[in-house]
């Protein structure tokens, strides 16, 4: 076993604690340690970025230098790992949302790397690749996940994976001909032995057995195994080990768990948390942005509300742990930092209308992907019943369409209760759900969680590279109606975060020995310009821990709805959902947005707003081998720069509130390689593709 077991499962065996001890052993051991000594590779989303800062600020408090890598995705990582390669100081690497569904210990990723080099993956990301969790040896004992107790379920699939990875696969001829010697009256052995074939591995009588390429164990690996096993026949030529129907029962396991869909457990920032618990280190901040990455799981369909019922328990007790319970709290949505120093975190309610305590309340309810689907927004009778529910709500027109924090405090207070009596008539059940909040003295007014994670991921897909229009506070809907919008250039965060703090470097050192690193550089040496994604990925960063520019960038993330709504309904107005056989299909080929889409973020949340408004209302479709039905979608947008489309897909539930694994996964690789497309995957799974214009044609009809 070389997964790092769950603090709660672990019993006498490693957890997370034991980990990180060897981390800070290892570094004070090495007579070279600098900051390229540990390095971290991270993913730009927020529950990435919010695992790293946490296990940054470990670090610091350990005086441990270290080195934040951000990683676009497979030849990011490619590339970084080239690089990392010729670092004679290295002796840590740390995953943060990235890596498990790669065979890390082969060659053609880390498994050529000193054997001093310990690797450590905590990603939430599923299925992971079974090398990475039970091959040993020193090669493969230095790559260390830490579990979540996923692995502690895979026994089926571990026994399966050892006959698959260790044993021979038996040749259907030997097997026939030992067969006949058996049934022969002398009895006589074969006295040819063991024959060896170059096609073991490709006989026609078994080449239908399925095989998921990615995750297929290394080639030296198989042919160590091959040998052994050879040598072992060659003294006893009739003793194999198993028969090749149950070979091929144990590849079918192992194919059946790596091509389940793509699925998520344990938010990473949730692992840092338990650890920082274990250190007896946890503060608000570090319980805030355990939370946060908690949220982003949720509100983006990574997990089911039972699953967050399940992890909001416990941090609901950590808040009232770590913080004093309030003598009285009228309101879940007045919220108020009781004094100036106030840091505190607390519990609250969350409706389900997009960032309704930065917008007018109409707004709010209109660009919420819950109020869509269930009114049908993008309809005028749609439009009429939203206004309709305000009206019986006893909410005028002006009342609604000003900014929530200037609405009368009656109606405010009242608002929860009302929406309770009357909502369920329009069929919205659903509305809130538990959540927390955090004050910020009187330095700012209380942002909730889902707020907080919406200006992240804003500033994370578009805080640069882009032109959009935002809102001025005070304005309507961004200057429509009165032309009081303004410009985001992305330059706006530098007047709330210090120029100091976002310098983009990629090799940054958030440490106290940063000075020290800087000083040994070579001034003349020229340095490239940062890519616009790694430039965001400072930005968010950043923000974690500066409200003013997380607040900055709400409007933003308003803004990025508006576009969402505004393309959302468009598809649906103009019937642009195309019925496959299997799934269904969305092409953007022209419109004001199409640069903006071409982000695989926006394309993403573009989807889930698609499956939120249609779920009701588009029958759903079985896949595969699961008698549950789902509701498949592929969007591809055009990058007429690139002249390329990238292509995302995805499968939303039919219950409100569920996830279902995305298996789009292995059908785009299928696609990608029957046609030989000019295509490369985007981000760390490959349900997310970018392919050359003139492919999409033949891509769609392959995923036919």
């Amino acid at each position: 076993m070389v997964y790092i077991s769950h603090p709660s499962l672990a019993g006498d065996r490693p957890s997370y604690l034991h980990a990180y001890k060897d981390i800070l052993k290892s570094h004070r051991r090495s007579p070279l340690a600098s900051a390229s000594s540990v390095n971290i590779l991270v993913s730009p989303d927020v529950d990435s970025l919010c695992a790293t800062r946490m296990l940054a600020t470990l670090f610091k408090q350990d005086d441990i230098a270290y080195r934040i890598v951000p990683v676009s995705g497979l030849d990011d990582l490619q590339t970084i790992k080239d690089d990392l390669f010729n670092n004679t100081d290295l002796h840590t690497l740390i995953l943060i949302n990235l890596g498990s569904n790669l065979d890390l210990a082969d060659g053609n990723w880390f498994g050529t790397f000193d054997t001093k080099v310990s690797i450590h993956v905590i990603d939430s990301s599923r299925p992971m690749a079974l090398p990475n969790l039970f091959l040993g040896g020193e090669n493969g004992s230095r790559i260390l996940v830490w579990d979540d107790g996923h692995a502690e379920k895979l026994t089926e699939e571990k026994k399966s994976w050892e006959v698959i990875e260790y044993e021979i696969e038996p040749d259907p001829e030997q097997t026939d001909r030992d067969s006949e010697n058996d049934l022969s009256d002398d009895g006589s052995e074969d006295e040819e032995g063991f024959e060896e074939d170059d096609n073991d591995f490709t006989g026609s009588e078994h080449a239908d057995i399925p095989t998921f390429e990615p995750n297929l164990p290394s080639k030296r690996r198989k042919l160590e195994a091959l040998n052994r096993s050879r040598k072992r026949q060659r003294r006893e030529p009739k003793a194999w080990g198993m028969s090749l129907e149950e070979y091929i029962a144990h590849r079918r396991m192992v194919d059946k768990y790596y091509e389940s869909g793509l699925s998520y457990g344990q938010s990473a920032s949730s692992a840092i948390y338990l650890l920082a618990t274990l250190l007896e280190r946890v503060d608000n901040d570090f319980l805030w942005l355990a939370i946060l990455g908690l949220t982003h799981q949720y509100i983006t369909s990574r997990i089911s509300r039972e699953v967050y019922e399940n992890y909001h328990s416990v941090y609901y007790d950590e808040v009232s742990r770590l913080n004093p319970r309030l003598a009285v709290n009228d309101s879940v949505h007045s919220l108020v930092s009781i004094n100036p120093d106030d840091m505190g975190v607390r519990t609250s309610e969350e409706l389900r209308f997009m960032l309704f305590r930065h917008w007018t309340l109409y707004d709010a309810m209109f660009h919420s992907s819950y109020v869509a689907g269930k009114l049908g927004i993008w309809k005028e009778r749609g439009r009429q019943r939203l206004t309709g529910l305000l009206a019986k709500m006893g909410f005028s027109i002006p009342q609604t369409q000003q900014p929530y924090s200037h609405m009368d405090m009656d109606l405010k207070k009242t608002l929860i209760d009302k929406l309770n009596d009357i909502a369920p008539e329009y069929g919205l059940v659903e509305l809130s759900y538990p959540s927390f909040m955090r004050c910020f003295g009187f330095h700012s007014q209380p942002l909730s969680a889902a707020d907080a994670v919406e200006g992240i991921t804003a500033l994370l897909d578009v805080a640069g590279g882009l032109r959009l229009e935002i809102e001025i506070e005070g304005m309507r809907n961004g200057g429509e109606w009165f032309g009081g919008g303004r410009t985001w250039e992305g330059t706006d965060l530098t007047r709330a975060v210090p120029k100091s703090d976002i310098d983009y470097k990629p090799q940054s050192v958030d440490s106290a020995r940063q000075n020290e690193v800087d000083a040994e550089e070579d001034p003349s040496k020229p340095r490239g310009e940062p890519a616009w994604w790694m430039k965001n990925f400072w930005v968010a960063y950043d923000a974690l821990s500066d409200i003013d520019a997380l607040k900055g960038s709400l409007s933003l993330a308003m803004s990025l709805q508006r576009a969402i709504i505004r393309q959302g309904t468009s598809i649906i107005d103009k019937q642009d959902i195309k019925t496959m056989r299997n799934h269904r299909v969305v092409i953007l080929s022209q419109g004001p947005d199409l640069a903006l889409f071409c982000n695989p973020g926006m394309l993403w949340r573009l989807g889930l707003w698609l499956a939120e408004a249609l779920r009701e209302r588009l029958p759903g479709t079985v896949v595969g081998l699961s008698k549950r039905k789902f509701l498949p979608i592929v969007i591809a947008c055009l990058d007429e720069a690139r002249n390329m489309y990238t292509i995302v897909g995805m499968m939303a539930a039919l219950e409100f509130d569920q996830t279902r694994k995305n298996q789009f996964g292995l059908a785009f690789i299928n696609a990608k390689s029957a046609f030989k497309l000019s295509a490369q995957f985007s981000g760390f799974h490959s349900n997310i593709i970018q392919i050359d214009k003139m492919g999409l044609k033949d891509f769609l009809k392959k995923l036919c």
